[in-house]
């Protein structure tokens, strides 16, 4: 019994070894792989944990012999492996495996069996060239798919078959030359499309309309110079697009108005010139705008941004043209909290469009050449709750009694309440090459206060006012300048002249058609004195293709020395000025300098002496008054003669009277008849007077 129950127990005892020694060949790590429990976020974004095989940069040209049983995910990043020959059938749980950075050609010679659990496929950095049909439909499940930085130069019409719960998918950064809709159509539920850094010739209409439930579209550094109207038809959840960094010079309005869901675009990075007019317009559900980074953008227009009510952030940084934002560029944006404006080239940012948006927050207008004048005085007035992002790197740079100071150190009431204006030094260059038969635009922008009207002198000295239409020019009201089918005859300097009730500013631009230019006349600049005046002085001048002009004038000291230098810049279509405020009988130089962008510039100088003061002298008669009072004097004569004539008729009237009917008046002389002159009194038809009677002789009556 004893030696049957030995036998019993040591049987057991094997069995259990032999057990403990199948159960640790089964959960055995592979050489030089690590095996341990780690986070893992699903393709949902939801977070377990995971039995993880990290077999990472170990030089491998193979998988490993044999996998623990339970492995959830399999790293086998950084290797050497050219192909998968046994297949990982047999890992019931593996949900993701990690094949990029090895030397895989083709995604057919990766046989990975049926994994129906398998949510995530990486085998970016490889050498794969093509995707062949049905390439993975062993893979029923796979719900991320990167297969970016390879050669694909082709993709069969059947490649994505059997993918039909694939979410996200990574085609970027390979040799794609063109997108056909027949990809997607296995793609039902595609989310997430990547496919930037594909050298695209070019989109065409209903790329990805089969791709209705895609949600982020990311087509960036494609070299893309336009997108077509309907490039984005049938995308009606797309929630995001980027086209980060390709070649668009204009704002794709038209394709934009397809994806009416769009809640996040990214245009960063194109040369883009300006944002114009309803570019971005009625996107109703727009909540994010990045147009970053930009190099040619100038310029956002008047209405540029229109009717977004839900946009809540704008980000338009580090463009180091962009130094004109209009006072009305910003309309009907109600929910708008964050304005980035940093790193620019603004010299100001109108109150009028920080007041345009009620809800604003905060901006950031910092690193920014910032000229602390009129336009920018709000800022100091405690008169906005808005915050500003980074204040102690917000300096004034102009004008120089304000350069280097914080601009919310400079007090509001030492800028004035108008100001010249400024033609921002960004929007123009000094000179611009063409090809002949090609089109330009010139940009010109102004700050100024009252806000500057804008128009533009072409080299013969002509005026083009803004919305003026012929077969070479167009001015834009907002102060571009087109010229079209340049040739010879419209090479020459442009000059953009801006101006207000306070002054006026002018830049000139040389256009260049195929490396030729205007030549600068041989004619001699003449000036010419045509008035003088004790206190002013009219100057006029000749030049041919007049350019910038500068009107100096000083007063000649001891016939020498000049004192009391005055400066004037004047438009290039101006050929004559009025000097006012002079002193009399002083000698004035007076010089003209006409600047021409290639050969410097033009001065001739005159002198002057003004008149004498007029003497005062005295005032001649004046007749008028001697008329009057002429005329006076002989009404009062007349008056006079008119008045004795009738007192005398009156009195013989009286006396005739007194004597045919002596009854009828009354006269009661005095008690001392004998005195020179005596009281009467006498009545007449019933009046009594009182009169004093003077002695005179007895035919004196």
């Amino acid at each position: 019994m004893k030696e049957t129950a030995v036998v019993a127990c040591l049987l057991a005892e094997l069995s259990l070894a032999a057990f403990v020694l199948a159960s640790e060949g089964a959960t055995r790590c592979p050489a030089l792989c690590r095996c341990e429990i780690r986070p893992w976020f699903s393709p949902s974004s939801i977070y377990t944990e995971a039995a993880t095989v990290d077999c990472n940069d170990l030089g491998l040209s193979a998988l490993p012999e044999r996998l623990p049983l339970e492995t959830q995910v399999l790293l086998l990043q950084t290797n050497n492996i050219v192909n998968v020959e046994k297949t990982l059938d047999y890992l019931a749980n593996i949900t993701e495996i990690d094949l990029s950075q090895n030397n895989i050609s083709s995604v057919s010679d990766v046989c990975l069996g049926s994994l129906p659990q398998l949510l995530s496929l990486h085998m970016e950095e490889n050498w794969i060239q093509e995707l062949s049909d049905g390439c993975l439909a062993s893979l029923p499940n796979l719900q991320e798919f990167y297969i970016n930085h390879n050669l694909i130069s082709s993709i069969s019409p059947g490649a994505f078959r059997g993918l039909g719960r694939l979410l996200r998918l990574h085609l970027n950064s390979n040799r794609l030359t063109r997108i056909n809709s027949q990809w997607f159509q296995q793609l039902p539920s595609l989310e997430i499309l990547m496919l930037g850094e594909n050298p695209i010739l070019e989109l065409s209409d209903m790329n990805f309309k089969p791709l209705a439930n895609l949600r982020s579209l990311v087509l960036a550094r494609m070299n893309l110079t336009e997108i077509p109207d309907n490039t984005l038809v049938g995308l009606e959840n797309l929630e995001s697009i980027s086209f980060f960094d390709n070649l668009l010079n204009r704002v794709p309005r038209a394709a934009l108005t397809r994806v009416q869901n769009l809640k996040f675009l990214d245009l960063n990075k194109n040369p883009i010139e300006r944002i114009q007019r309803g570019d971005f317009m009625d996107m109703m559900h727009l909540k994010e705008l990045g147009i970053n980074s930009m190099p040619e953008l100038i310029s956002i227009d008047s209405f540029a941004l229109n009717n977004l009510p839900e946009l809540t952030k704008i980000e338009a940084t580090n463009n180091p043209r962009l130094s004109y934002i209009h006072p009305r560029a910003f309309h009907k944006l109600p929910r708008l909290e964050t304005l980035m404006l940093n790193s620019n080239a603004l010299s100001a940012l109108h109150r009028s469009t920080v007041e345009s948006l009620p809800n604003l927050r905060e901006v950031s207008l910092h690193s920014n050449p910032i000229r602390c004048d009129c336009v920018i005085r709000w800022v100091n007035m405690n008169r906005t709750a808005v915050r500003f992002m980074e204040p102690d790197s917000l300096f004034c740079v102009e004008p120089p009694e304000y350069q280097g100071q914080h601009v919310r150190q400079v007090h509001f009431r030492e800028m004035m309440e108008i100001c010249l204006p400024l033609i921002s030094p960004g929007s123009l260059p000094d000179r611009v090459e063409v090809g002949k038969g090609s089109s330009v635009s010139l940009h010109c922008r102004a700050f100024g206060e009252p806000e500057p009207e804008i128009y533009w002198v072409t080299p013969p000295g002509d005026r083009v006012l803004p919305g003026s239409v012929s077969d070479k020019y167009y001015m834009h009201p907002e102060g571009t300048f087109d010229i079209y089918d340049a040739s010879e005859q419209e090479a020459g300097s442009y000059t953009c002249i801006a101006h207000n009730l306070v002054g006026a500013d002018l830049k000139s631009v040389m256009v260049v058609v195929d490396g030729y230019f205007a030549e600068p006349s041989s004619q001699p600049l003449h000036v010419y004195i045509t008035s003088v005046q004790s206190h002013s002085v009219m100057v006029s001048w000749e030049s041919a293709g007049g350019l910038v002009s500068q009107l100096n004038w000083s007063v000649l000291a001891g016939g020498t020395g000049l004192l009391l230098p005055f400066t004037a810049r004047l438009p290039a279509d101006v050929r004559e000025y009025h000097i006012k405020q002079l002193r009399p009988s002083t000698r004035y130089q007076v010089c003209v300098e006409v600047t021409a962008a290639q050969s410097g510039y033009n001065r001739d100088c005159v002198n002057v002496t003004t008149k004498e003061a007029a003497v005062p002298r005295e005032k001649p008669e004046n007749w008028d008054g001697v008329v009057m009072a002429a005329c006076a004097v002989f009404f009062i004569v007349v008056a006079v003669a008119c008045s004795v004539i009738y007192t005398s008729l009156y009195s013989q009237v009286f006396y005739r009277k007194l004597i045919v009917d002596p009854d009828e008046t009354l006269l009661i002389p005095s008690d001392n008849s004998s005195f020179s002159s005596s009281f009467l009194e006498f009545g007449a038809s019933g009046v009594k007077v009182r009169a004093t009677v003077i002695d005179l002789p007895d035919n004196s009556m």
